[in-house]
C-alpha cells in the first residue's frame, strides 16, 4: 500500500509539472501572437421555414410508422395511415399552390350546377344552339313506303326548301328498293340497323351503313343541311339505288 501510494504521489508531481510548465511551451518568450479577429461575427443562416416543414412533411423522413393501438383492427390502422398521408398532401406545397385553386373551381362549377338545377333550368339549352326546327309536310310515324309516291314527295320538298325532309324521302326510297328487291323484309317497326344486319357482308352493305349515318346524322341530329351537302347526300342516294336495281336484275 505505501508504494501505490508513493507512485501516486509522483504521478500527480508530473502532472503538476506539466501544467505549469505549459505556457511556457506554448508561448516562448519572443514568439508573435496572432492578432485576434476584428471582423464581424458570422451570420447564422436559418433555413426557409416552408421547405423546413415540406421536408417534415414528406414520407421519406417520416421515421416512425403509426402502431396499431390495442383493439385496433387492420382495416382502421390502413385508413388511419390514408388520412395521415391526405393531411401531409394537404399541407405540401403543391396543394398550396396548385390544387388548392383547382377545387376552389371544382366547388364554384359544382355550386352553379345545383343553382341551375334548382332553378330549372335547361342547361342544354343554355350552352347549345337550337336547331332550327322545319314543318313536315306529312306525318312520318304512320307512313308506309309501299304507298307513298317518293317522286312527287321528294319535288316538293326540294321545291319547299325542306332538305332534311328530302333526305328521309330518298332513305326511305332506298329501304323500298332493297324491300322489293328481296334483299330485307321491310316492317315499320323495325330499326334501321335491323335492316342493315339483313344485309349479306359485302360492299352493298358497307355502302348502306354509311348512308344510314349520313341520314340518322341529318335527321336525328336535326342538322340544317346546305343546298350543296344535299346535292352530294342525293348523289350516293342515286348511285346505291341504281347499284340496288342492279343487282336485283342480275340475281333475275
Amino acid at each position: 500500500m505505501a508504494f501505490f501510494s508513493f507512485g501516486f504521489r509522483v504521478i500527480m508531481v508530473l502532472v503538476l509539472a506539466l501544467g505549469w510548465a505549459g505556457p511556457a511551451l506554448a508561448a516562448p518568450p519572443g514568439a508573435h501572437l496572432l492578432p485576434p479577429d476584428q471582423g464581424l461575427a458570422p451570420r447564422l443562416r436559418r433555413p426557409d421555414a416552408t421547405r423546413l416543414q415540406e421536408l417534415r412533411n414528406q414520407r421519406e423522413f417520416q421515421y416512425e410508422e403509426p402502431r396499431a393501438q390495442p383493439g385496433q383492427s387492420a382495416w382502421e390502422v390502413y385508413k388511419e395511415k390514408v388520412w395521415r398521408a391526405i393531411l401531409r398532401w394537404l399541407s405540401s406545397r403543391s396543394y398550396n399552390h396548385f390544387w388548392r385553386w383547382v377545387f376552389y373551381a371544382l366547388f364554384l362549377v359544382a355550386g352553379v350546377f345545383v343553382v341551375l338545377k334548382l332553378m330549372q333550368i335547361n342547361l342544354t339549352a343554355v350552352f347549345s344552339r337550337t336547331p332550327r326546327r322545319v314543318a313536315l309536310a306529312y306525318d312520318t310515324a304512320s307512313e308506309n313506303i309501299h304507298e307513298v309516291d317518293f317522286a312527287t314527295r321528294l319535288a316538293e320538298a326540294e321545291a319547299a326548301g325542306n332538305l332534311r325532309l328530302a333526305v328521309r324521302l330518298g332513305y326511305l326510297r332506298l329501304l323500298k328498293a332493297l324491300s322489293d328487291g328481296g334483299l330485307i323484309q321491310w316492317q315499320p317497326d323495325k330499326t334501321n340497323h335491323a335492316y342493315l344486319a339483313e344485309l349479306p357482308p359485302s360492299g352493298l352493305r358497307e355502302e348502306f351503313r354509311e348512308i344510314t349515318r349520313q341520314f340518322e346524322f341529318v335527321w336525328y341530329g336535326e342538322i340544317a343541311l346546305s343546298g350543296k351537302l344535299y346535292e352530294r347526300v342525293r348523289a350516293d342516294h342515286q348511285a346505291f339505288h341504281g347499284q340496288v336495281a342492279g343487282r336485283v336484275r342480275r340475281a333475275a
